[in-house]
């Protein structure tokens, strides 16, 4: 099984009306419709934060509730890890005991019915094809999602904030460059060094501060006069500080983006479109 990548639009076809509740593969519960169309159970890797958590919650059942109405809402499976110990572990850099972390959480919602794993944050898609290998469901990542919606805007070169080792690392920035031929930019050392502390120091924690949003802001505009044509909010967290509102240039908020994806291929919008598991994914 591989990974999901969503390419083109994200959009459903028609509503999906007179559901059914039946046994998914896995033993959980799907919902099918006298059609023949199914709404996939949505398995969340979640907890890091858990205030980012709750917006993927929130968003994917606004969207499902906005498509098919009445009562509806999602059929969720989400695993919390504490972050405390991912934090430790990333800090550490014990990487292999974080990936096993994962694994484990991502072999829970799988047993628990899901079709699909969504990782809610970015930074812990450093070990994506590890967890991946270790599954027989498809993961939906993050970085294609976000890749496919700046590439529908015409754009071509974007700035990325998220934390240190999403900034730095190849895991993300390299998936962008190299499977969606994007030009990425970080900002200098000293002002990743601010992006990273106050993700971790503040927003984690729901700490929003007024000078943390002035400082963001300032480091976007200077991406912005380095030539980039967008902004990747590249921690599920950022959003909390800034957004659309606070910067002239379009920013790309990878929480939105991503729960938003989960939902649509939840409806069964990617399956409708011709697309199939695992088109485009990472090897």
């Amino acid at each position: 099984m591989q990974m999901i990548r969503i390419g083109g639009a994200l959009n459903l076809a028609a509503e999906l009306k007179h559901y059914a509740a039946f046994p998914n593969r896995n033993g959980g519960i799907a919902v099918r419709s006298e059609g023949g169309s199914s709404v996939k159970t949505i398995g969340l890797i979640g907890g890091m934060s858990w205030e980012s958590s709750i917006e993927y919650y929130r968003i994917i059942n606004e969207v499902v509730h906005k498509r098919l109405g009445g009562l509806h809402s999602a059929i969720n499976i989400m695993y919390s890890l504490d972050f405390a110990e991912i934090e430790a572990l990333q800090h550490q850099g014990r990487w292999e005991e974080a990936t096993q972390l994962m694994v484990e959480a991502a072999r829970h919602v799988e047993d628990g019915g899901a079709d699909f794993v969504v990782i809610c944050t970015n930074t812990m898609h450093r070990m994506a094809n590890e967890v991946q290998e270790q599954i027989g469901i498809p993961l939906l990542h993050i970085a294609d999602a976000t890749a496919e919606k700046i590439k529908a805007q015409g754009l071509g070169r974007v700035g990325l904030l998220g934390t240190r080792f999403t900034m730095e690392e190849d895991f993300y920035r390299g998936r962008l460059i190299e499977r969606h031929g994007l030009q990425v930019i970080i900002p200098g050392e000293k002002e990743r060094e601010i992006v990273h502390r106050v993700i971790y120091d503040e927003l984690v924690v729901g700490d929003i501060r007024p000078s943390s949003k002035v400082r963001y802001i300032e480091i976007i505009k200077g991406l912005v006069a380095d030539g980039a044509e967008g902004i990747i909010l590249g921690c599920t967290e950022i959003g909390l500080l800034v957004g659309q509102g606070d910067i002239e240039v379009p920013v790309f908020d990878t929480t939105l983006i991503h729960a938003t994806a989960a939902a649509e291929y939840a409806l069964g919008d990617y399956d409708r479109r011709g697309g199939k598991l695992g088109d485009g994914v990472s090897e």
